[in-house]
């Protein structure tokens, strides 16, 4: 049975724009893969089309059926973490071996305070004067 897991250092999944994420990918498998990668992108989840857009992806080099190897990926400044009615954006990294369908992700929070943004409050009325 294959084992996929990926971790950041101190499972710390808040992060600001532009920080370094320091992370470790780890396998065993049953047969060799052909490829296993590490991808940091963005998703987002709810009412229509799913949009996906990877930012990053590190390509293991000659990869072995059991390994433990380090990631490190920068955040770009945008776009942020949030939830709205609608639709919230999710940032991600995920470990994907090939050949193969399965995987391994972490979710991860990203915005200037380190708080997902929630846009779901209703908009408070102005009371003009």
């Amino acid at each position: 049975m294959n084992q996929l897991k990926i971790a950041v250092r101190e499972d710390r999944t808040q992060f600001l724009p532009g920080d370094e994420i320091v992370a470790a990918a780890y396998w065993k498998l049953d047969a060799p893969p052909r490829s296993v990668e590490a991808r940091l992108f963005w998703f987002t989840r709810g009412k229509g089309t799913q949009d996906v857009n990877v930012v990053e992806t590190l390509r293991f080099d000659h990869p072995q059926v059991e390994e433990a190897r380090p990631a490190r990926f920068r955040l770009p400044e945008a776009p942020y973490s949030f939830s709205g009615r609608l639709v919230s954006l999710i940032w991600a990294l995920e470990l994907v071996v090939e050949p193969g369908s399965e995987s391994a992700r972490i979710e991860l929070t990203v915005s200037p305070t380190g708080e997902e943004i929630d846009l779901r409050q209703p908009a408070v009325p102005t009371n003009p004067q």
